[in-house]
């Protein structure tokens, strides 16, 4: 997410600016932020994971969509793009453009350097604000790391992770397990790269 807020905006006038944008938008509390593109490990990581999700998941009724994909947390007025959405069951949407989920299932961010904090403060608070999500991981494209956090039926929530290529990650909100090997497959990692520098 882009650290420059626009002016003032109702969540009607961010949806009306986001759907005319060439570009996807997130918007909190009246503000509407432009998102950052990512990388080529970045983006095939989502697609392996949108792939094997899908291939796993497609008998049943579970849906899986990638970034394209809005999502409202209703409690905080938070609407984001969430890297992977699954839907299992009938989605339900914010009105008739059918472009805004309210009832994710499973929500996954793959993890980046410019927006790694906020994924894992800011972001996974209000994603635990959905009676309807079950689980949401945080995956890492600096190594082979999936971090899972499932809701138990008491209402609170589990950590699991999984580390390395031999690993396999399992998804119990939709009961489906992915190697770690697969879910990295083709992405290099830079052991030399230096650390993000902070500004």
């Amino acid at each position: 997410m882009s650290a420059q807020p626009q002016p003032q905006l109702t969540p009607e006038q961010y949806l009306e600016l986001d759907r005319a944008s060439q570009f996807r938008n997130e918007y909190y509390n009246g503000h509407m932020y432009a998102m950052s593109g990512g990388t080529y490990a970045h983006g095939k990581i989502i697609a392996n994971l949108g792939r094997q999700l899908g291939n796993a998941l497609d008998p049943g009724p579970c849906t899986v969509t990638s970034s394209d994909v809005r999502v409202q947390v209703e409690l905080r007025g938070l609407y984001c793009y969430p890297d992977v959405v699954v839907v299992c069951g009938d989605p339900q949407y914010h009105d008739n453009r059918l472009d805004t989920i309210l009832n994710p299932t499973l929500l996954i961010e793959v993890l980046s350097p410019s927006t790694e904090a906020y994924d894992r403060g800011f972001k996974s608070a209000q994603y635990r604000t959905v009676e309807s999500l079950q689980e949401y991981a945080l995956v890492s494209q600096a190594e082979p790391r999936v971090e899972i956090f499932r809701r138990e039926g008491n209402g609170e929530w589990v950590f699991s992770e999984f580390v390395g290529l031999d690993a396999t990650a399992r998804f119990r909100s939709v009961e489906c397990t992915i190697p770690l090997g697969k879910i990295y497959s083709k992405v290099a990692f830079n052991e030399d790269a230096a650390p993000p520098q902070t500004t």
